[in-house]
């Protein structure tokens, strides 16, 4: 399988912040942004595997900046290492003032896709070559990542497996109120 170019899988989307996207501080809702977010990483995602992908994890998302409705939001996404059958993708999210021109970095994130055949099973995908500075540095430091995912998921299985499933009409409290 040949490796791939960053810039294979590189999405970029731009967009305006309308008055049914924003919360009640008047900024962008967190929530509106994290589902555009898992939206374009998925494609870059797909371009890189050229396979159905599916969202494994939301590693990060940190919001750097408020983005008001003055503002437009530019997307751009690119997997930046892969495993076997997973891709790490990066996100960076930049406001820009549409009246100054001025451009701030809102938020970042990082997610995990895996790639899956035609029996919707976990399969290869190609390596990734970084070209650019900030491809190289988000490239080399992806293994440190990648082994605290792992720690994360095997404590979030450790505390599953303590959680219970049981309907909440079904459970009580310590003062016997739900």
């Amino acid at each position: 399988m040949e490796a791939k170019y960053c810039k294979e899988s590189r999405v970029i989307r731009t967009s305006r912040v309308f008055p049914n996207d924003v919360n009640n501080h008047n900024t962008l809702f967190g929530g509106k942004l994290m589902s555009d977010v898992d939206q374009i990483a998925s494609i870059s995602a797909a371009r890189h595997s050229r396979r159905e992908c599916v969202t494994a994890s939301t590693d990060s998302v940190d919001f750097l900046h408020p983005v008001q409705p003055k503002d437009s939001v530019c997307f751009e996404s690119y997997v930046t290492w892969t495993g076997t059958s997973s891709m790490e993708v990066f996100v960076k999210i930049i406001a820009e003032d549409l009246k100054s021109g001025k451009r701030k970095m809102a938020a970042t994130a990082l997610l995990t896709f895996v790639a899956l055949d035609e029996q919707k099973r976990p399969t290869r995908v190609p390596q990734v070559i970084p070209e650019s500075e900030e491809e190289k540095k988000l490239h080399e430091t992806a293994p440190e990542r990648a082994r605290i995912r792992k720690e994360r998921k095997q404590k979030s299985k450790e505390l599953a497996a303590f959680l219970t499933t049981n309907q909440p009409w079904d459970l009580q409290s310590c003062n016997g109120f739900v």
